[in-house]
């Protein structure tokens, strides 16, 4: 019996597939390569999560892998309309971020209510400025996008006794219906966007939503880039019609040298970071071993994507 043609669209530092050995045969691709390779391969690992090269080859002709696995928690990269109306099963890394993310937006909801930022550059001027910092118990947080990473990040926020209400594209119990998202905005200390990128979603926060804030509220996006105007952000923040705001998604990334995102004041900026902890790669390796080996046993996979939807859906929604 043949072994499974695994293609694998290859990144640095490659995965560790020591495992697969004799039970698949593996090749790599590059963007320049992939859409000579596709036709061949029944399964496919994007290894190289970051990259657009499966939405622009997978249009091509010929046939394609019966299973494509993202090592990443969204799947934006991947959509096109053949993607979307093939066949193909679609995965993703749901249960390797969660809980790495919740834990970077409960630090930087810390650092901000405790101006760390503000700490750190008067020990730079080596200068000694008493302030008063805000207090976190007892605040409201609304994070938007109720899947496993917005979850993850109320359980956490709660811990630090803020009063969370988590928002999703439909109601259910214990979270709030998107109807219900710019009432909320209009009380909330925090702002959490963790939502997926859909055509729904691009671009939902804007001039508008911001402008429903209160002026001492902070916005957070750990989701991705392109669910915030950028521009009318940065005018929101630096015309204080928000207290601050941090982003670890963009939408072009990575940040150019001269991008003004930089320097806008009380603006936090980190590389994309927030669910990347010591092994992370490690952690997606292993998960992607375990998911093939219940593919090539014809098993049903857990985290299959809603092509239409751009997610996991939830059990419950």
């Amino acid at each position: 019996m043949s072994v499974p043609i695994l293609l694998v669209l290859e990144a640095d530092p490659p995965p560790r597939l020591g495992r697969l050995t004799g039970r698949a045969e593996i090749r790599y691709a590059d963007d320049r390569s992939l859409a000579a390779e596709l036709p061949h391969a029944d399964a496919l690992l994007v290894w190289d999560f970051t990259s657009d090269a499966v939405r622009h080859a997978w249009p091509g002709g010929g046939p394609r892998p019966r299973w494509v696995h993202t090592p990443s928690a969204g799947v934006d990269r991947l959509i096109c309309p053949e993607f979307t109306d093939s066949d193909t099963v679609l995965t993703n890394a749901r249960g390797i971020f969660e809980q790495p993310i919740a834990e970077y937006v409960a630090a930087l909801v810390l650092a901000m209510a405790k101006d760390v930022p503000g700490s750190l550059e008067l020990q730079r001027q080596r200068r000694w400025r008493h302030r008063e910092s805000l207090p976190v118990a007892g605040s409201r947080a609304v994070v938007v996008g109720a899947g496993p990473i917005g979850q993850a990040i109320a359980r956490t926020l709660r811990a630090l006794d803020v009063e969370v209400a988590l928002t999703g594209r439909t109601a259910r119990p214990g979270v709030h219906g998107a109807e219900d998202l710019d009432r909320l905005l209009t009380l909330a200390d925090w702002v959490v966007c963790a939502a997926p990128l859909t055509e729904a979603t691009r671009g939902m926060f804007g001039a508008r939503r911001f402008a429903l804030m209160r002026p001492s509220a902070r916005f957070v996006n750990v989701g991705r880039g392109a669910l915030v105007v950028e521009d009318e952000l940065v005018t929101a923040v630096t015309e204080r019609q928000i207290a601050g705001a941090a982003l670890d998604v963009f939408e072009e990334e990575p940040l150019g040298p001269g991008d003004r995102l930089w320097d806008v004041p009380g603006l936090i900026v980190s590389p994309h970071m927030s669910g990347d902890t010591v092994g992370w790669r490690d952690r997606l390796g292993e998960q992607f071993v375990g998911l093939f080996e219940l593919w090539s046993a014809g098993k049903p996979l857990p985290n299959v994507v809603d092509k239409k939807r751009g997610y996991v859906p939830s059990h419950d929604s």
